[in-house]
């Protein structure tokens, strides 16, 4: 007797496990509604792919190239305290970009650096690359050599701004980038700071991040670019933490100023209700 009345207790309890080992796998019941021409959702914490568009399709990155020029200068080891001069040369590289940083001013490797990360600054990215050992030609070298040894297939950069059209990716192998550049405590400080001031000839300069969720409280972002030219429109690359999981967003060409801006939030919505929904 006692036998027959576990075995009809195992079986009432099986279906209940089921379903609640269901519940806990399910995903949302939809792709999120964005509006960026290519993205890839990466749930890093599970290895699992939420969604994605044209993620193999290899286009300009713009700005997010300063993420591979960050990662192979902080590579070379030079000091980050030499100060390094703004010149003639890299005003004329970034020829038809606005800029603060006239030619003769000194910062250090540093403030260039935080500078290219958090407010995208061209200047400074030129000429981190400019002052790399052997110069600006052996930077983008290293580069592309950092690409391939990270596995970016379609990758290929041509200068290290992101200025030009040239410098291209797939939104799977930017997932890579983020995931490398997110390893440097450098690179995750200076890309995610919400403003930095540095001094010029005595002057003040604040200079604010591109990417105004770094500030939002609502968001853990724990490395960012973003990027735009017009030829790559706006884009957005992050790792950040939703639902308590470690979250790669890549966005591509978001046709809006602040489309950009919006999908990362929709993201967000998208995986929390997803949560909600799995909990219920």
């Amino acid at each position: 007797m006692a036998m027959v009345m576990a075995l009809c207790l195992a079986s009432a309890l099986a279906p209940v496990s089921a379903v609640a080992s269901a519940r806990l796998e399910s995903k949302p019941l939809s792709d999120p509604n964005l509006r960026s021409n290519a993205f890839y959702i990466l749930d890093q914490s599970g290895s699992k792919v939420l969604a994605a568009r044209n993620e193999r399709v290899a286009a300009p990155i713009a700005s997010i190239t300063k993420l591979m020029t960050a990662l192979v200068v902080l590579d070379a080891g030079q000091s980050m305290a030499e100060m390094i001069t703004i010149t003639r040369d890299d005003v004329r590289a970034t020829a038809g970009n606005s800029s603060r940083l006239a030619p003769g001013a000194r910062l250090s490797r540093a403030d260039l650096m935080h500078l290219a990360l958090m407010s995208s600054e061209n200047r400074a990215a030129q000429a981190l690359c400019r002052s790399y050992p052997s110069g600006l030609k052996a930077c983008v070298g290293a580069m592309n050599a950092k690409a391939k040894s990270l596995g970016m297939t379609s990758a290929r950069f041509v200068e290290p701004t992101g200025l030009s059209s040239g410098n291209v990716s797939s939104p799977v192998d930017l997932v890579k980038l983020v995931q490398a550049a997110a390893a440097n405590p450098t690179i995750r400080r200076y890309s995610t700071d919400p403003d930095h001031t540095v001094y010029v000839k005595g002057r003040a300069l604040e200079f604010r991040s591109t990417n105004s969720l770094v500030k939002k409280p609502n968001w853990q972002v724990t490395v960012q670019k973003t990027g735009y030219n017009a030829d790559a429109g706006r884009c957005l690359v992050m790792l950040t933490v939703i639902d308590g999981r470690d979250v790669v967003i890549v966005l591509l060409n978001s046709w809006g100023k602040l489309t950009r801006i919006g999908d990362a939030n929709r993201i967000r919505d998208w995986m929390e209700s997803g949560s909600r929904s799995a909990a219920g």
